[in-house]
């Protein structure tokens, strides 16, 4: 018995020792164990992998973890902060850049005018590069270039905000056609030639022989204009056909917030103020101001001409579907007006953006009469 006691007063001496060790290095662990915890939580609120943690962050909020740290998560606004605008050619979007560069002033925005003209369809390398130079474009910025459609989320990337605006069809051919000869107002003062090595054989080309003689700039590919700007960067979106029309439609519908007229172009400015308040607010205001007209006088094409009636068939002939598509964004443009409660209304045709001013759009073709959307070109 008295071994015994010997051995368990030993243990218990033991026990004490041990106990008093490790409440003392357990008070130092647990303090060790909060700030790793402490530390752990900071970096994964900043954007750490784990999503029970980055649930968590969303029901905090900000937080003050964040301070100190280089790695700020990205602002978020309470609007759309990428905007981009793949101007179609000749379809206003001169008038509509010279409004932006006012607005840019007034309201505070980021406004990257791209000053390249000639290349709208990029290979894979080129569509990387220019997105991710978009990307980190200050915030909140809008992005305006002529180019097909780009898609973001191909590359990794946040899928930014379309707009744009079209015209049509055969006002936006013609309108270029002698833009390409003799640019416009602004460079007939300035006694500016746009294309010094046109030569004079094809500068004063008659358009409805261009159009009549099968003219490679008169026939497709070339007249087949506005739908790549939506169909994108295929090789098919270059062909004129029922493949790049549906994928035109469809990627207006998934990634434009709106596609304009420019013969409405008013009431595109109204919709544009009301949906995109922080870029377009006081757009149609600008727009009337006597200064800015003065600005916008210098966009008009020089010595435009009206092809003859049966120059304007075969072309329509060749642009069937250009005007499928112009017809379908001008019936969305009109919903979308309705829900606003801008009522559609028949107007006069503006000066500035009619082939003429007494030239209408030519119809689709009347099986009965294969000649009757014709009788109303003239007024």
């Amino acid at each position: 018995m008295g071994g015994g006691s010997v051995w368990v007063r030993q243990l218990r001496m033991v026990l004490r020792r041990l106990i008093k060790c490790s409440l003392r290095d357990y008070g130092f662990c647990l303090a060790s164990l909060l700030l790793l915890s402490l530390a752990s939580l900071c970096y994964q609120l900043n954007g750490g992998a784990p999503a029970l943690l980055l649930e968590l962050r969303k029901f905090l909020g900000n937080s003050s973890f964040l301070d100190g740290y280089h790695h700020e998560p990205t602002k978020v606004l309470p609007f759309p902060s990428q905007l981009v605008y793949n101007r179609v050619g000749k379809c206003g979007s001169r008038t509509v850049v010279q409004l932006l560069r006012v607005l840019t002033e007034r309201n505070h925005f980021n406004l990257i005018n791209s000053d390249i003209h000639n290349k709208t369809r990029l290979n894979r390398i080129e569509q990387m590069e220019l997105i991710n130079n978009i990307s980190l474009g200050d915030q909140p910025y809008l992005y305006t270039r002529h180019v097909h459609f780009l898609n973001f989320t191909r590359f990794g990337l946040e899928q930014p905000v379309y707009i744009n605006i079209i015209r049509d069809p055969i006002n936006r051919f013609v309108s270029n056609y002698f833009f390409r000869r003799f640019g416009d107002w602004r460079s007939e003062q300035n006694h500016q030639i746009r294309t010094p090595g046109m030569k004079d054989e094809e500068r004063y080309l008659d358009i409805s022989d261009c159009i009549l003689e099968n003219y490679p700039e008169c026939n497709n590919p070339r007249v087949f204009y506005i739908i790549p700007y939506f169909c994108g960067q295929h090789p098919k979106c270059r062909d004129p056909g029922e493949w790049a029309l549906q994928r035109a439609k469809e990627n207006m519908n998934r990634n434009y917030l709106l596609v304009g007229i420019l013969e409405e172009l008013e009431d595109v400015l109204l919709l544009l103020e009301r949906l995109l308040p922080h870029y377009f607010k006081d757009a149609s205001a600008v727009y009337h101001s006597s200064e800015y007209k003065k600005l916008g006088n210098g966009t008009n094409t020089m010595k435009k001409q009206v092809p003859s009636p049966e120059a304007l068939k075969v072309l329509f002939q060749r642009m069937r579907y250009e005007y499928n598509f112009y017809n379908y964004v001008k019936d969305q443009f009109h919903l979308l007006k309705q829900k606003f409660g801008l009522k559609t209304r028949a107007r006069a045709p503006n000066k500035k953006y009619e082939i003429a001013s007494q030239v209408e759009s030519p119809g689709p073709s009347h099986d009965d009469d294969d000649n009757a959307w014709l009788q109303d070109i003239y007024r």
